[in-house]
């Protein structure tokens, strides 16, 4: 699912790892990302400017058990889908790892299809294998890694269920 990206996305891609851009962001994107997802009727996200495959993940609240449909970036492998909660390598990790940790049972709305999935975190070589695959998708990556020195970063992979 993921594609290469060509000269123009690779420039975009290059300043949003810049700290004031990712800060400006962080927690502007999933809303942005939300309202164009509504005003297309589910079929554009901003983020595929830079070639980032979104999937819309309906999952419970942790704390409120309230259902919540949020845009996350998703690497593809196969039929498992590996997210990773770097939170723009903010000092905590985001509230939708807590909520597919408390309730893993979740619903991945992708190209005008839904699909029941079971999350998972990893751990060792799998979620080295996950942490690889988004680095050689997104160098930001690594910079949040640096940024959340003080925790590691969750991949969670959603498996068929």
């Amino acid at each position: 699912m993921i594609g290469k990206q060509n000269a123009i996305q690779r420039f975009i891609l290059r300043i949003a790892m810049m700290r004031p851009i990712t800060g400006f962001f962080a927690s502007k994107l999933h809303r942005i990302d939300g309202m164009v997802l509504k005003l297309t009727k589910g079929k554009h996200t901003l983020s595929e400017i830079v070639g980032w495959p979104i999937i819309q993940v309906t999952m419970i609240g942790a704390k409120t058990g309230e259902t919540y449909t949020l845009p996350l970036l998703g690497l593809f492998d196969d039929d498992k889908i590996a997210l990773i909660a770097s939170s723009f390598g903010r000092q905590h990790n985001p509230g939708w790892y807590y909520n597919l940790r408390e309730h893993p049972k979740c619903q991945v709305h992708l190209s005008g299809h839904t699909q029941t999935y079971i999350a998972r975190e990893t751990d060792g070589d799998e979620r080295e294998k996950y942490w690889q695959m988004a680095v050689s998708y997104y160098k930001g990556y690594d910079a949040y890694k640096i940024r959340a020195a003080h925790r590691k970063i969750p991949v969670l992979v959603l498996e068929p269920g």
